[in-house]
């Protein structure tokens, strides 16, 4: 089990979010990046001033990437959006044909593709799949589809990617081939019922994989042959996910969210939907720029 001190989230803005997701670090602005899904807002925090600023997004937005040249590139719901100079513009339309679903969340492999996941918004149907966008092509990808998927995440050399199936409460682990297209998915790692829903996926430096638990009070670490590392826990039930920033990479961004709970539940949760952050020893990896 991890203990310590510096092992204890903490509150480092507060926003309410009713689903907060998708950190993402920012090396050469020094900020963390997030969304609220359901407040349809983009949000950027500076910790150095402690400072949070708030961008309109189009519907729903699962996910945001700093891009090389300043802009951020946005999965809101309906498609792949490029927000600069204040403006989106879709880029990549998904699911046309699925109306009932959204983009949730997404990751950058090294070689700057965007491997993304949709999921059904009513969170009923398995109507979710994964999706590769690099250098103008969208191609979907072969794992069965799934009500919700997180992730994905890949291993510190691309070489593994991590796929989460949500409702089933599995992490399915893959190859990444050499035409950059994953291999058949197995099982990684079962969350036990009691522990909270697997959410956001992330790996550190050394490959070790930490997952959001959702309704599970933390956030638990898999080592990469899947052996259960322990969790770090949190005063609010919903932990969707971490991203590692700072500019070492120690410092560990959670996101939390509002949804699902009751009045009771809120008022015992007072930060939920809060940023948090704590410190680690192992260092992440920094985020690479999409190539689209």
């Amino acid at each position: 089990m991890l203990a310590g001190a510096e092992m204890t989230p903490q509150v480092a803005c507060r926003l309410g979010a009713a689903l907060g997701e998708g950190p993402i670090w920012d090396a050469g602005q020094a900020c963390l990046w997030l969304v609220d899904i359901k407040g349809h807002t983009l949000h950027r925090f500076d910790p150095a001033t402690g400072m949070c600023e708030s961008i309109d997004a189009p519907e729903e937005p699962g996910w945001v990437f700093p891009l090389a040249d300043g802009g951020l590139l946005v999965g809101a719901k309906a498609g792949v959006h490029r927000f600069a100079d204040g403006a989106f513009a879709l880029l990549h339309a998904v699911e046309q044909d699925m109306p009932g679903n959204r983009l949730n969340d997404a990751a950058v492999h090294p070689d700057g593709s965007v491997w993304l996941g949709t999921m059904d918004n009513a969170e009923e149907a398995p109507s979710g799949g994964y999706y590769r966008l690099h250098q103008g092509s969208l191609t979907a990808l072969s794992p069965e589809p799934m009500v919700i998927t997180n992730g994905p995440a890949f291993s510190p050399d691309g070489g593994t990617v991590y796929l989460v199936d949500t409702l089933e409460r599995v992490i399915l682990s893959a190859p990444v081939g050499a035409d950059g297209y994953p291999e058949t998915p197995r099982l990684f790692a079962r969350i036990p019922e009691g522990m909270g829903y697997p959410d956001g996926p992330v790996v550190d430096s050394a490959g070790t994989v930490w997952v959001g638990l959702f309704g599970g009070w933390g956030v638990a670490r898999f080592a990469p042959d899947g052996t259960f590392l322990g969790r770090v826990e949190f005063p609010v039930a919903n932990v969707t996910k971490i991203a590692f920033g700072g500019p070492d990479l120690t410092t560990v961004y959670a996101t939390t969210a509002r949804k699902g709970l009751s009045d009771d539940e809120l008022a015992a949760q007072p930060a939920a939907g809060d940023l948090f952050s704590f410190s680690v020893g192992v260092p992440g990896i920094l985020p690479r720029h999409p190539v689209t």
